[in-house]
């Protein structure tokens, strides 16, 4: 009893490192981006402060929660759990119009083409979304649950990876760097399942074929003639 109550403890260890492992290099990647003269935060829309306020506070919930079941305080979790869902849908609506209205100003990334941006701000949006909801499907489920929910995050790494990485350097060919970094991230988890179960748990896997899946249909879907004239036409070209 005592053995599978410590092995519990671990677990929950484990996925509180990995919350605290991605706010760091998220919270890391654009407070560095900021300090080295790359954006004017104080010049951002207030809209773009609020997708910043409300990722901090998904990062702050996903460090939270695991601590919250290692104290057996299921009750909130549970509570907060919902508000995690309700958190998600919000940053999904907000993140896609930011990534809109960012191309009608011309605040986009001037490396990328508007159809590729337009593809990529929609496209990890929608999926990290469609993440986190099926996470909240699967919360009976503890073992899909958390591994969803960490997916999730780790799909919308891009955005920090994009800060840190030369992405101007990488035109044409980007989605393989930020691919590879996501899916090194997954193979931590990986290496965990193999440590703990044996093997590389379902979801595991799941999430390397969506990290791959995302990064194929954003290039796919930005070459696209439909995405290309609505792109352009946001931007005004």
């Amino acid at each position: 009893m005592a053995s599978t109550a410590g092995g519990a403890e671990r677990a929950e260890l484990f996925w509180h490192r990995m919350a605290i492992g991605l706010a760091i290099f998220i919270v890391f990647a654009f407070l560095q981006f900021a300090l080295r003269g790359f954006v004017d935060p104080v010049a951002a829309p207030f809209w773009v402060h609020l997708h910043g306020v409300a990722m901090l506070a998904w990062l702050a919930l996903l460090i939270v929660q695991p601590t919250l079941v290692a104290r057996d305080n299921l009750a909130l979790h549970r509570k907060l759990g919902w508000a995690g869902g309700a958190l998600a849908i919000f940053i999904t609506c907000l993140g896609i119009f930011t990534g809109v209205a960012s191309l009608v100003l011309g605040r986009f990334p001037p490396f990328f083409a508007p159809s590729y941006f337009l593809a990529l701000i929609t496209v990890e949006s929608l999926v990290f979304g469609l993440m986190v909801w099926a996470a909240v499907r699967r919360r009976h489920t503890t073992a899909w649950h958390r591994r969803l929910m960490i997916g999730a995050t780790i799909v919308i790494l891009e955005p920090a990876l994009g800060r840190v990485l030369p992405l101007p350097l990488m035109v044409g060919w980007s989605d393989i760097p930020i691919g590879l970094v996501q899916l090194g991230v997954v193979g931590i988890i990986a290496l965990y399942d193999r440590r703990t179960l044996g093997r590389v748990h379902p979801a595991t896997r799941a999430i390397a074929a969506i990290v791959i899946a995302v990064r194929i249909t954003i290039y796919l879907l930005s070459m696209t003639p439909p995405v290309i004239a609505l792109a352009e036409r946001l931007v005004g070209a």
